[in-house]
């Protein structure tokens, strides 16, 4: 092929591209979900919160009182320990000790359940919120759905939309 069609192939290829690409963006239709309002407002989230609330409570409970058991016994320590003897200060300094680990073990402990059961209820809200985003990308004819954006225009918004469908019931 020699460099003049080559040329001209190439600028009528740009051209019709140009033509073509405003055109097919006219028609792209595009929705925008944001998945931090599903996960603060809608009602199966609300619920897994009050799940979780009450699943962890009383171990919140019991944690805060060992650490108010371990504060007590550090001020008796400190006002005491003037007046022990060098054994019972060794002893009860080794007690605190003891107590200050098994409290930062059980809040670690505690931290980490907390943290797997609410990614596991979350995992589960999240994964229904995705298929009543493919229904209604579906249904209304989306070509894509963001999530997350750094900007959208609220035209675009179909949150609502969705919290409405995940907040009726199953």
């Amino acid at each position: 092929m020699n460099r003049s069609l080559k040329s001209f192939l190439l600028a009528a290829a740009l051209g019709t591209a140009a033509v073509a690409a405003p055109l097919a963006a006219q028609e792209l239709k595009i929705g925008y979900v944001s998945s931090e309002r599903i996960l603060r407002d809608s009602a199966p989230a609300k619920a897994a919160s009050q799940k979780l609330e009450a699943e962890f409570s009383k171990r919140d409970r019991e944690l805060q009182d060992l650490g108010a058991k371990l504060k007590a016994a550090a001020e008796r320590f400190e006002k005491d320990a003037p007046v022990l003897s060098e054994s019972d200060r060794a002893r009860r300094q080794r007690e605190l000790t003891e107590m200050d680990r098994d409290l930062q073990r059980r809040q670690r402990e505690f931290r980490e359940d907390l943290n797997q059961r609410r990614n596991e209820e979350l995992q589960g809200l999240l994964e229904r919120a995705q298929r009543i985003v493919r229904q209604i990308a579906e249904q209304e004819k989306f070509d894509l759905v963001v999530q997350d954006a750094v900007y959208f225009s609220p035209r675009v918004d179909i949150t609502d939309k969705v919290l409405r469908a995940l907040n009726q019931p199953k």
